[in-house]
């Protein structure tokens, strides 16, 4: 079954869930976000049963907003533990410290930031929230003397942000640093079968601007990418399932490909693949690879006929992160028909309230190996040529 809640529910996973009868947990949000759609719902106390009763449920949610109802419901079985494993950075680096016995890692506390000695720590490193979303709170100190600098970043953001998701999904008062791994970064879609089998189901390349940029910006995905890497992670993801005992369990896993081909982890997002229906629905446009209802009827990828037409073409999902440094509120409006116009092939447009969230959109384009200079412009762009 699934828990649909805020912020975005994207019309593919509603035809989705209408053309498979996938039961929905009618929760208060249903009726808000759903009306007129034809979905199979449960009641709340029916889902319970229903999920106390069953071997292994699977359970899926497009936000992680919906981790309370699990926490208050399912508080007497081993969900809640096992979300709180992944979504604690602190605790998920605790699960896999044996595996990689020299990476260094630290919590910290907020109101300690101002007095943390940091001179002992290996440099740059990131900090981030321990319980964090997107690229909020997340900082590259590249020196001792950025130290202060990020301090006052971190509660300066804290100030705009605080209130945009439960605590469950972004809780700022704790933050992890870890030491920063160089290499190729990675998001992948991916569900742990009944069996505990880990099985991908897209891969995406989260390219950057710089060494020092850790926005969301471009994630894409290509035939290469996916031949490339889905035996190596799908070897690491199958002993993190061992470690953490994971059954009917879907998840969207950020890693790291060091220079000698080490897969290093960054972090496992529980229950979702990418967050605001973004990654789904671009597996769809690239590989016709509807991730629901491979979760739902526990199918594999064919990669061998899925990518055999693809040579050439890259599908990219843009996040429009607001990086103007205007906030959204005195944000007058967005050109969305000039940023359409610069890309050659645009597959769909999602705007969304950037008086509300720090970002104005979701762009997802097809574009050809030959014009990648289109995504590294608005990589590279602080979106201020579509503002006003």
């Amino acid at each position: 079954m699934i828990i649909l809640d805020k912020p975005y529910i994207s019309e593919f996973l509603l035809k989705t869930l209408e053309f498979n009868q996938i039961p929905v947990i009618h929760n208060s949000v249903v009726d808000e976000l759903t009306s007129n759609r034809n979905l199979n719902l449960l009641s709340e106390e029916q889902a319970v049963t229903i999920y106390n009763s069953t071997d292994n449920p699977l359970l899926y949610t497009n936000s992680e907003n919906s981790i309370s109802w699990i926490e208050n419901n399912l508080s007497h079985t081993s969900l809640p533990g096992k979300i709180k494993l992944f979504k604690n950075k602190i605790l998920f680096r605790d699960l896999i410290s044996d595996l990689f016995p020299s990476y260094f890692y630290r919590g910290v506390k907020l109101d300690d930031m101002e007095i943390l000695d940091i001179t002992t720590f290996p440099l740059p490193f990131i900090i981030k929230p321990a319980i964090g979303f997107f690229s909020l709170g997340v900082y590259k100190v590249e020196s001792a003397a950025d130290w202060k600098k990020t301090v006052s970043s971190i509660k300066n953001e804290i100030d705009l942000v605080k209130n945009l998701y439960p605590p469950e999904v972004l809780h700022m008062g704790e933050f992890i640093i870890e030491e920063c791994i160089e290499g190729d970064e990675f998001a992948i879609d991916c569900y742990f079968n009944k069996d505990g089998k880990p099985v991908v189901m897209n891969i995406m390349k989260h390219i950057f601007s710089s060494g020092a940029d850790v926005n969301d910006r471009v994630y894409i995905t290509s035939k290469e990418i996916i031949e490339s890497f889905k035996n190596p992670f799908a070897a690491f993801l199958s002993e993190i399932g061992k470690r953490a005992e994971l059954r009917n369990f879907p998840a969207h896993v950020e890693v790291r490909i060091t220079e000698n081909g080490m897969v290093a982890p960054i972090e496992v997002n529980p229950l979702r693949f990418g967050g605001w229906c973004s990654t789904p629905d671009l597996a769809w446009y690239a590989f016709g690879i509807n991730l629901y209802e491979y979760l739902f009827q526990q199918k594999e990828p064919d990669w061998n006929l899925i990518l055999q037409d693809m040579d050439g073409a890259v599908f990219s999902n843009i996040v429009l992160n607001n990086s103007t440094g205007i906030e959204g509120k005195n944000v007058l409006s967005f050109d969305y028909e000039r940023l359409l116009s610069d890309f050659e092939k645009p597959l769909e447009l999602r705007k969304t309230d950037y008086k509300k969230f720090p970002l104005f959109g979701f762009l997802f384009c097809e574009t050809r190996k030959q014009n990648m200079e289109e995504l590294n412009r608005i990589l590279l762009s602080d979106l201020n040529e579509y503002v006003k």
